[in-house]
């Protein structure tokens, strides 16, 4: 198959984070998308940490109970590496190369900055499977032409701001933050272990406190680390402000959390949902979904590589 070859079989997008795992399979037909397979199952603690797996094992573990409990049957999968691991580099060439010179062209120019053989390296990067992905929420955003929307993702130890333009990124920027830090405040609290303490977090159950006493001061500082990406972002360019802020991420689905940011920055702001114009395959469960949707966009923008 070559680099611009449609992939025939199958293909799952499988997001390996800090807390979880999460799995994706779509399908096409009429021009439209279809969920067929999904899973989110979560990972024990510390076993992968600041984007490196520590316990391989526990994590193919997860992989395979994620994978039995979605369905799917793929036998292929697409994987991302955090942006952290990546050295990016704009290659400029003629516009009116044909597929078969672009492909050679960009076989030679990777060669000379990538250290490994080429035909090894297929993984694809955290950054460019969320740009992938939000293509599909486009229609969903009130910005100007030439608008500069911040995709911002909140997952559970980094934060990573985004900022597109006419669907494009412009700028990446990560930082440490995110809902593990709830989660630790939540056993040190109430004196749960990792696992009861993220249920606690996804079920309820916790003491009427919480939502004052811990739940906002989070909220709270979610909000600061955005306005602080966000200010990094204007320092560095020419812009100061941006038109609409999307949050993603499973701390996206917090509720009242967009409208915190909203109100406190200035800035309209929505939850991110790049399956909201699917179809759901009959083993796709509708609620469980739309609650993780915001956290799959890493997963979606794999899972579309399949109709590249």
């Amino acid at each position: 198959m070559g680099l611009f070859g449609n992939t025939q079989a199958p293909l799952v997008g499988v997001d390996i984070s800090s807390t979880a795992i999460k799995l994706l399979q779509l399908s096409q037909s009429g021009g439209r998308y279809r969920v067929e397979h999904y899973a989110v199952e979560p990972l024990p603690s510390n076993a992968v940490v600041e984007k490196s797996i520590v316990e391989v094992e526990a994590v193919g573990d997860a992989i395979k109970r994620a994978v039995s409990r979605s369905g799917t049957r793929a036998k292929h999968a697409a994987a991302a590496v955090a942006g952290s691991a990546v050295i990016t580099k704009l290659i400029t060439m003629p516009a009116n190369l044909d597929e078969d010179a672009l492909e050679d062209q960009i076989q030679y120019d990777a060669a000379q900055y990538i250290p490994y053989p080429i035909d090894e390296v297929s993984m694809d990067v955290e950054a460019f499977a969320m740009e992938n992905a939000f293509r599909l929420i486009a229609d969903q955003l009130s910005v100007p032409k030439d608008g500069l929307v911040a995709l911002v993702d909140v997952g559970a130890t980094v934060t990573t701001l985004n900022v597109l333009r006419d669907q494009r990124s412009i700028y990446t920027r990560e930082q440490t933050f995110g809902g593990k830090q709830l989660t630790d405040e939540v056993m040190r609290r109430y004196g749960l272990n990792y696992e009861e303490a993220g249920l606690a977090k996804r079920q309820g159950g916790l003491p009427e406190s919480y939502e004052v006493e811990v739940l906002e001061p989070f909220k709270e500082a979610m909000v600061q680390q955005i306005s602080r990406l966000l200010q990094f972002f204007y320092a560095g360019s020419e812009f100061n402000r941006v038109d609409q802020i999307v949050l993603a991420g499973g701390c996206a689905s917090i509720a009242g959390m967009a409208g915190m940011i909203e109100e406190q920055l200035g800035v309209p702001t929505l939850i991110a949902n790049p399956l909201a114009n699917m179809s759901l395959g009959p083993r796709v469960q509708a609620n469980a979904l739309a609650q993780d949707a915001p956290a799959l966009m890493i997963a979606c923008g794999l899972a579309l590589r399949s109709f590249d």
